[in-house]
């Protein structure tokens, strides 16, 4: 019964079914199965296959999301459980994500902080227009080990230059691996500001911090 469950778990995620992840989720907690082996065998799979299939060209950015948003929902109903009692699900870090001051675009980042979650990474989101000395006091408050700063305009991409710069500024940039996305963004520009790598879309995102903390 179990691996069936894992199975339609992993297939909901795939197909992009938000509702029905979060019901068979529900279902598989009142069959007693364990909420830690139905991430890992059943969403984990799942959303990989989504994101092998975008990277192949197979699925859009419309696919990608729908996948996501169904593991979101699943989770929502598995990850309180896993607080109750027994092992929680291993965490590879704790990332702090935003959208830089002037940028009020979204669906990015967040897509990038769902598939980070979705593979073992804890999330703070900080949204969009967010200035500099908002990701210092995050990283400081949550102890985050990673940053991810997103900008979608090329009139305010400098600001990911200056987050890189107030963190250091903060004694802090020991302590975290930074991260910057976004339109208009590139690899040599990442590179010239300082940044720890560059990602192009939330697949790329998830293999660089996996990458970024030894987990890849």
């Amino acid at each position: 019964m179990s691996e069936e469950m894992y199975a339609k778990l992993a297939e909901v995620v795939v197909i992009g079914e938000p509702e029905e992840a979060e019901t068979l989720a529900q279902q598989a907690l009142q069959q007693g199965l364990d909420p830690l082996a139905c991430i890992n065998e059943g969403l984990t799979p799942g959303i990989q296959r989504v994101g092998e299939l975008f990277a192949s060209g197979e699925y859009f950015l419309p696919d990608l999301i729908i996948g996501a948003e169904a593991m979101k929902k699943a989770l929502a109903v598995l990850e309180p459980a896993l607080t109750e009692g027994g092992p929680g699900r291993e965490v590879l870090g704790h990332a702090v994500l935003g959208t830089v001051k002037g940028d009020l675009h979204d669906i990015g980042k967040t897509l990038v902080g769902t598939m980070l979650t979705a593979n073992g990474f804890k999330v703070t989101d900080l949204g969009t227009d967010v200035p500099a000395d908002d990701f210092v006091a995050a990283i400081t408050e949550h102890g985050a080990t990673m940053v991810g700063a997103s900008a979608l305009l090329t009139t305010t991409m400098s600001e990911q230059q200056r987050i890189i710069q107030t963190i250091e500024e903060a004694g802090l940039r020991d302590k975290v691996k930074i991260m910057v996305g976004g339109a208009p963004v590139t690899r040599s520009w990442a590179e010239k500001i300082g940044a720890d790598g560059f990602a192009k879309d939330a697949i790329s995102a998830v293999a660089l911090a996996k990458g970024l903390v030894g987990a890849a």
